[in-house]
């Protein structure tokens, strides 16, 4: 029987980058919260000091700041003629666990959609023929556009202090920004971050091929920056541990250097950790939430009564929690019926390698989101016409940090190991770079995330199923861009240049990116979405879901983090200006 606490006004379960927003943003309000989180409570100071949390092993290689399989996982197939297994280590993308979420191991690639990203399927169908998508194919326009986002980037951007360079600032295109941009209300928070040889190089190579570099939107910081909740930021060292790392000198934005230093400063916000919500609990009626079950770290269970639910945790277990709490229809991926697990799709990357001749980099000395990049080749940037396909990316030189345990780079033909392994590592590694494209994935009918009908986890739940697989349209589009920029890698003079174009079948064992989107899919049709313009389920009208990426229809050319943090903004001014005026469904 579980114990049952005290009533809250919110219950949100997760408290990454959208739990700790809206948490903030409803406790300034007056709401009592709570904030339920499966992992550990993690604190800058006493987490990620500099004096250890520059630990390659411990956290790049081990994964220290990971979820375990044993605590959550999923099983994996390509296809529905398929078997699913288990994944036992989680490897081809990475999930956070602990207060700060993803929030804490991100790179800090801060980057906003385009505006007819919002529109996707409707402006493809409107320039190129309503016949000309593949019929298996289930994008779908957004139902926020870019003007009705762009406010809301702007709070999210100043939350983090994100550096960069405006290319259009109200509709006017600035010089040495990137000319695709949607129009900005303001310049970034603060300036780019400095450049070194191997991204000015490339930016010179990319002008010379006849585009136009820009830096990479990063937040991590190039000068020191008080943001609007007070909290002081530090300047950016440039150390090259930001991938898989929490920041110990306060420099990459994350929950814990941009919100918590505020946020534990209310008496009517709480949190409690190292506890697992296993399902949302209903009325009679199915209609209406009445709070969360969780299970605390010695097994004992409790019922926590909420008047609004919020699910903000991992894009993957949101749609697990849905479904596990029977909300919404499932998905069903032979007949395309349903809903909850509907529309997943992840990224479609690719890499150029390149070996300079006589150059010396110092690959150690970057950021997580430290490079020059172009814009040419994303979205519909460029005309599709006779290509085979739709969607792209941005493209550039992003050094993110020549870490020695993993950063090993060496010519063709070398040895795997050896006197001349040794040797040519020591030669190379300070003339080699990979540029890199990083692409969509658009939505598909048979590929989606369900319960799996045999393997259950520690409490005896179904896992979830994932399947995916790359579709033609998408590994088109990747040896596209990967030739593109190649193209620019050879105006570099390079002694050695390889092209890395993403070939099918995806593979769960090889890391390609966390950027697992959709399941909850947000829409204006309850048939083909889980939650409405304003997370809200269709469903449940108390129960929201601003959670991260897994409510996009399908995932662009671009990292997800500035949209889903434009999205908990958006989220949270809904329901203290809208649904708290009149409880109910807001669509």
């Amino acid at each position: 029987m579980a114990r049952k606490l005290p009533r809250k006004n919110v219950v949100i379960v997760g408290l990454g980058w959208t739990g700790s927003i809206l948490a903030y943003e409803l406790a300034k309000s007056g709401l009592d919260v709570i904030a339920i989180e499966r992992g550990p409570w993690r604190d800058t100071a006493t987490d990620f000091p500099p004096s250890y949390s520059q630990d390659e092993l411990r956290y790049a290689v081990k994964l220290d700041l990971f979820l375990r399989p044993e605590q959550e996982t999923l099983t994996f197939r390509n296809n529905g003629t398929q078997t699913a297994l288990p994944i036992r280590s989680f490897s081809g993308f990475l999930p956070g666990n602990g207060v700060g979420g993803a929030g804490v191991h991100w790179n800090g690639q801060t980057w906003r959609f385009l505006p007819t990203d919002f529109k996707l399927r409707s402006h493809l169908e409107g320039r190129y023929g309503k016949g000309a998508l593949p019929a298996d194919m289930t994008i779908q326009d957004w139902p926020v556009s870019y003007d009705e986002m762009e406010p809301y980037y702007d709070r999210f951007e100043k939350l983090c202090g994100t550096s960069g360079k405006a290319g259009n600032l109200r509709g006017e295109k600035q010089l040495g920004g990137n000319p695709f941009e949607g129009w900005r209300s303001s310049e970034y928070p603060t300036p780019p971050l400095k450049q070194g040889l191997g991204a000015t190089l490339f930016a010179e190579a990319a002008r010379k091929t006849g585009h136009s570099p820009f830096p990479q939107p990063a937040s991590n910081l190039s000068e020191a920056y008080t943001n609007p909740l007070g909290i002081k930021m530090g300047q950016c060292t440039y150390c090259g541990f930001c991938e898989r790392f929490g920041c110990g000198n306060y420099a990459k934005s994350s929950p814990q250097t941009c919100v918590l230093p505020a946020l534990l400063r209310f008496p009517n916000f709480s949190a409690q950790t190292e506890s697992e919500v296993t399902k949302i609990n209903l009325d009679s009626s199915g209609k209406r939430a009445t709070g969360v079950t969780y299970v605390d770290s010695s097994g004992e269970e409790f019922e926590q009564p909420a008047d609004i639910v919020l699910v903000c945790t991992f894009a993957l277990f949101n749609v697990r929690l849905m479904l596990l709490s029977g909300i919404g229809k499932p998905y069903d991926g032979v007949t395309g019926k349903g809903v909850v697990g509907r529309n997943y799709a992840y990224q479609t990357t690719s890499s150029v390698s390149v070996i300079l001749k006589d150059k010396t980099l110092n690959p150690f000395i970057a950021t997580g989101a430290h490079g020059m990049m172009i814009d040419d080749f994303n979205g519909d940037n460029f005309d599709h016409t006779g290509l085979g396909f739709f969607g792209g990316g941005y493209m550039g030189f992003g050094q993110t940090g020549a870490r020695p345990i993993q950063t090993r780079p060496v010519p063709a033909g070398t040895p795997k190991w050896g006197a001349q392994w040794k040797k040519a590592t020591a030669e190379t590694y300070q003339r080699a770079c990979s540029l890199a494209t990083h692409g969509s994935s658009y939505s598909y009918k048979d590929c989606y995330l369900d319960l799996d009908p045999t393997y259950k986890d520690r409490l005896g739940r179904p896992l979830m199923r994932m399947t995916f697989d790359f579709h033609n349209n998408e590994l088109k589009m990747s040896a596209f861009l990967t030739e593109r920029l190649a193209a620019i890698g050879r105006a570099m003079d390079p002694a050695e240049i390889a092209l890395s174009p993403r070939k099918g079948p995806y593979n769960s064992t090889i890391y390609q990116t966390t950027h697992n989107t959709g399941g909850t899919v947000m829409g204006a049709d309850p048939e083909t979405s889980v939650v409405n313009r304003y997370c809200q389920s269709w469903d449940v009208h108390n129960v929201f879901v601003p959670g991260g990426a897994s409510v996009f229809p399908q995932n662009h050319g671009y990292n997800p983090t500035d949209t889903v943090g434009a999205l908990a903004y958006w989220t949270a001014d809904a329901i203290k200006n809208r649904y708290l005026k009149n409880p109910g469904p807001l669509v």
